[in-house]
């Protein structure tokens, strides 16, 4: 079964096929319609080898992202899910291990494949892998932080902005001896830390020993040895920024563990992740739009191929500091 078959069956031309099922925004939807009808009754599958061979791409979009099963990168995930799933492209998915070697190998193995497109999550700054960006045959786009631009595409947020506004959220509570929580370093985290550093400079009350962080995944485990590891240097402490919500959830468990009141310590996690709502109390967050992010940055790769513009500047979706049980205004 050939596309040409499916064409001739409706009286119409292989290319207005090819263009209902690849650019649907192309033809009518009375059109579309037919086609996908046709095409279902009649068990057409693309060839997507022949593709390739005729569109020089293979129909694959490459995401390279740091960890894959990260709960932060799930959602993200689920928008280039629902994005692509509209379109006949696929995804290619791999993870560097928050390695910048494993980062360059993969992104030296997409680009053999002849990808339509490259997503690149977090990317970590190297010489080798701009060089390899910058020849890339293919649209890139950035997500995450808008301060990487390298690829000239980006989509996603400020993450030092967040983290600074989140601090100062706490400071506006009342609270003074605000401690750091983090995890892997990368540029996420380092991001998250240097808005911390900013927001506490800018009070006066910068201190290393306020800072507890590990080059490990983060985890709710970690999150409780990093608070005890805290209150140990800092033993009037008396709020945590977490750099994400996995680890915000272990300090409170810790706290709980220890009979610390919360939110006489406060606790503010990293990104509104689902169980945040629901933890008792429940935990005052950023809420970082992951769904949105993954979505749009298909949408913006799919337009760029079809022949649209590239947007001139990085795409801002924003962030939110969202206030719950877990911090309290403190009066005086």
């Amino acid at each position: 079964m050939t596309l040409t078959d499916v064409a001739d069956s409706l009286g119409v031309s292989p290319i207005t096929v090819s263009r209902a099922l690849r650019e649907p925004a192309k033809v009518s939807e009375t059109l579309r319609e037919r086609v996908l009808a046709r095409v279902d009754e009649m068990g057409y599958v693309p060839d997507l080898a022949a593709r390739a061979l005729a569109s020089r791409h293979s129909g694959v979009i490459g995401v390279l992202a740091p960890a894959l099963t990260s709960h932060a990168h799930l959602g993200i995930m689920r928008g280039i899910e629902e994005r692509v799933r509209t379109s006949d492209l696929r995804i290619q998915y791999a993870s560097s291990r928050y390695d910048p070697e494993e980062e360059c190998r993969q992104i030296r193995l997409f680009l053999s494949q002849h990808p339509t497109g490259i997503l690149l999550s977090g990317l970590q700054e190297r010489d080798g892998i701009m060089e390899l960006l910058q020849r890339a045959p293919c649209p890139v786009v950035q997500i995450v932080d808008l301060h990487l631009t390298q690829s000239g595409m980006t989509v996603g947020i400020n993450h030092c902005d967040a983290a600074t506004a989140a601090v100062r959220h706490l400071l506006a509570c009342g609270y003074r001896r605000i401690g750091l929580i983090g995890g892997t370093r990368d540029v996420r985290s380092e991001r998250r830390q240097e808005g911390y550093c900013l927001a506490m400079r800018e009070a006066g009350l910068a201190d290393l020993s306020l800072v507890a962080s590990e080059d490990a995944p983060t985890s709710v485990q970690l999150g409780c040895q990093l608070l005890q590891r805290l209150r140990s240097q800092a033993p009037d402490l008396d709020c945590v920024f977490c750099q994400n919500d996995d680890l915000a959830l272990g300090a409170l468990f810790e706290a709980q563990r220890l009979g610390l009141a919360v939110p006489d310590l406060g606790i503010c996690g990293y990104n509104d992740l689902g169980f945040a709502r629901y933890s008792h109390p429940a935990i005052t967050t950023v809420r970082v739009p992951r769904f949105e992010m993954g979505y749009r940055a298909i949408d913006l790769l799919i337009r760029v191929v079809n022949g649209e513009r590239p947007p001139t500047a990085p795409i801002d979706l924003g962030f939110e500091v969202v206030e719950r049980g877990t911090t309290r205004r403190i009066s005086g």
